[in-house]
């Protein structure tokens, strides 16, 4: 199978950022499952530079069709099947180029020839707009982080944050202000999570190592951080959707992500990541 360049770059995304976070060394774990040899040393180039390495060197070979189905293996996604189906449907939209498609039949990937082009569009309806605006408009007057019940420094160093975030906001610096949001939520969640181990550790979608324990926290993605506090009833259904949008920005620290997906953040987008992490301040604090 050979892949033009945006499938292979939807495909990197997948792997290093979208399916779970994999660090360096994971990456090399992961080809190395593919017959390469790597070992991970200083200096390593960037994630994103060694996945579209790998990538090309095994394009139109059959290691290719090993990645992909490797990638997608339902093994890795116990319990978040739905969420699995979503990965493949997404990558269909650019494999369709390609003249291919994956195809999941229970616990079997599949590659088959696809005979048409998927084209979706991701435009936003009327309904989502009104469920953005709705969400946008809501007033979070009680914000307190002391309700969280944190470690006394670490609520010092997010109020910090807080007040920047403020600052960038007046500034119309959407980027600083997007990142300061994903980093302070990521925060404010693993201090949640260890505040309540035992709630985090028997949910359903509490992530797991190759040998089926859960990982320790320090471990966990921003996405496994969401999930979860969502199953235990931590966060709602609003704001665990929105969540999930600012970590997708999030991922942009990284500048060649934010040039392959072309990704410009403006003074609305700053808002939504800001509106965000304020109710889950305000959740969290009335949940504890």
């Amino acid at each position: 199978m050979k892949l033009q360049e945006k499938t292979l770059e939807k495909l990197r995304n997948l792997i290093n950022e979208e399916t779970e976070y994999r660090s360096g060394p994971n990456l090399i774990s992961f080809f190395n499952q593919l017959g390469f040899k790597d070992k991970y040393y200083q200096g390593f180039p960037s994630r994103w530079i060694y996945t579209d390495e790998k990538l090309k060197e095994i394009n139109g070979t059959p290691e290719i069709d090993q990645c992909i189905k490797k990638l997608f293996s339902p093994i890795n996604f116990v319990n978040r099947i739905k969420e699995l189906d979503k990965f493949i449907n997404d990558f269909n939209s650019y494999l369709s180029f390609d003249k291919w498609k994956v195809v999941r039949k229970d616990a079997e990937i599949l590659l088959e020839k696809a005979e048409t082009i998927v084209i979706e569009d991701f435009t936003i309806d009327n309904e989502e707009k009104a469920k953005e605006d709705e969400f946008l408009i809501q007033e979070f007057k009680d914000i307190s982080l002391e309700k969280l019940d944190l470690e006394e420094l670490i609520v010092g160093i997010l109020k910090n944050r807080l007040e920047e975030i403020k600052k960038c906001l007046d500034t119309n610096a959407p980027l600083a202000v997007i990142f300061l949001c994903g980093s302070t939520l990521e925060g404010i969640l693993l201090g949640i999570a260890s505040r309540s181990p035992q709630k985090f550790n028997i949910a359903k979608s509490a992530p797991k190592d190759k040998d089926g324990k859960v990982k320790k926290f320090q471990d966990w993605t921003l996405n496994n951080l969401i999930n979860v506090s969502y199953e235990i009833g931590f966060l709602k259904e609003d704001v665990k959707k929105f969540s999930h949008s600012l970590r997708d920005f999030r991922n942009y620290i990284h500048p060649f992500e934010q040039l392959s997906s072309n990704f410009a953040p403006d003074k609305h987008t700053a808002k939504i990541s800001w509106q965000v992490l304020k109710a889950v301040i305000y959740q969290l604090g009335n949940k504890k």
